[in-house]
């Protein structure tokens, strides 16, 4: 078996006191990022190794760390700069920071971490479910310690053996939408209705409290932040638990179209696009990919050009088929059922022909292979 990265999500239980140290630790820290930032940018030094000999020692001089957490801190700096050098990067007095081995300790039995603040080691106690402390089991590498919401969280990299990829023949086709969260080949349909419902509201109200302005307002839309992007993720977290189950139950294949870039590539109406640009399709095929890669079963994204107008039956391609948003019905043959339906079908079958190993067509001559 190979291994595979998980994420468990540890809820640190800190007293008054403690919760202080972690928070001015997460501010100094940060603004030591920002002393290293601006180090980085005026020099044009941007790589790890480099960066850590021109900064290291004034950094230790101007901030009360530890040599670890310097360590660690301008790695932090070298990795934001990884993703671009157009302009200076800039860290929140809140951001998130790293800790390795060296400066936290886990004691799984008392369910305690010793962790390091600008006031010394403490010891605080830790809450996780059962799942979250079996990954611990494979607890590797670094945590990241977060503030959300005014409670301390670390965010804990952690081993987990990865099963033998299962060989099938036969693909559970997945068509992702708006109106239905996701549809399979076998004609089950996960509405999306509560959740567009729930955005809309949401949206409304955000509105109506932003325009009204007052200080009630603005703490009810605090204390509703991030709470459609909590629905939506649980939402998401089920649906695609339900198709790999399935998958797996069947000893199938999960088939998903590559939608990479679809909000670049769509035109869409002025009322339609908060709508698109709120759809998580992203998020719920990498729910389905990583719980898929748990269970062994593979997944294949095909390229879904015309998969919600092609026939399955006849395999006769117009525009003209696809009658409504729900309704396809083929102009050739007659075939009809619900549009969601049919592009997941068409979507399991380009999967199934979709062998990377398959020997090139032969060029030219009478037994050509047509390009489908």
């Amino acid at each position: 078996m190979d291994g595979m990265k998980l994420t468990a999500k540890v809820k640190l239980l800190p007293t008054p006191q403690q919760a202080d140290a972690l928070k001015r630790t997460l501010e100094v820290v940060n603004a030591a990022c920002n002393y290293a930032s601006d180090q980085a940018w005026q020099t044009g030094t941007f790589r790890q190794f480099p960066l850590h000999q021109l900064a290291y020692r004034k950094i230790r001089d101007c901030f009360p760390l530890s040599a670890q957490v310097v360590v660690r801190l301008i790695a932090k700096v070298a990795n934001a700069y990884k993703l671009h050098q157009h302009t200076k990067h800039t860290f929140k007095p809140y951001g998130a920071i790293s800790y390795d081995s060296r400066i936290l300790s886990w004691y799984m039995t008392k369910s305690e971490v010793s962790i390091w603040t600008v006031d010394g080691r403490m010891r605080m106690p830790f809450v996780c479910g059962p799942r979250q402390r079996e990954l611990l089991q494979g607890q590797r590498g670094e945590s990241d310690l977060c503030l959300i919401d005014s409670e301390f969280y670390l965010f804990v990299a952690c081993d987990w053996e990865e099963p033998t990829t299962a060989d099938v023949s036969d693909f559970l086709g997945v068509d992702l939408g708006i109106r239905n969260i996701a549809a399979d080949s076998d004609g089950n349909l996960y509405s999306g209705a509560h959740l567009n419902g729930l955005r809309h509201r949401h949206r409304r109200l955000r509105t109506r409290l932003q325009k009204k302005g007052t200080r009630g307002a603005l703490r009810l839309l605090r204390k509703r932040k991030r709470k459609e992007r909590r629905f939506a993720t649980w939402v998401n977290h089920n649906v695609s638990r339900s198709i790999v189950a399935k998958a797996k139950g069947t000893a199938r294949g999960i088939a998903l179209e590559d939608l990479q870039g679809i909000r670049q590539r769509v035109t869409a109406r002025r009322p339609q696009r908060a709508t698109l640009h709120s759809w998580a399709f992203h998020q719920l095929r990498s729910f389905i990919s990583y719980k898929a890669q748990l269970a062994g079963v593979p997944v294949v994204l095909v390229d879904p050009h015309n998969t919600s107008r092609s026939c399955p039956a006849c395999g006769y391609i117009d525009p003209r088929n696809r009658i409504s948003q729900s309704h396809f019905s083929c102009v050739s043959c007659g075939l009809a059922g619900p549009a969601d339906t049919i592009a997941a079908v068409n979507i399991g079958r380009r999967a199934a022909v979709n062998r990377p190993n398959c020997p090139p067509p032969p060029q030219g001559g009478a037994g050509q292979s047509p390009r489908l």
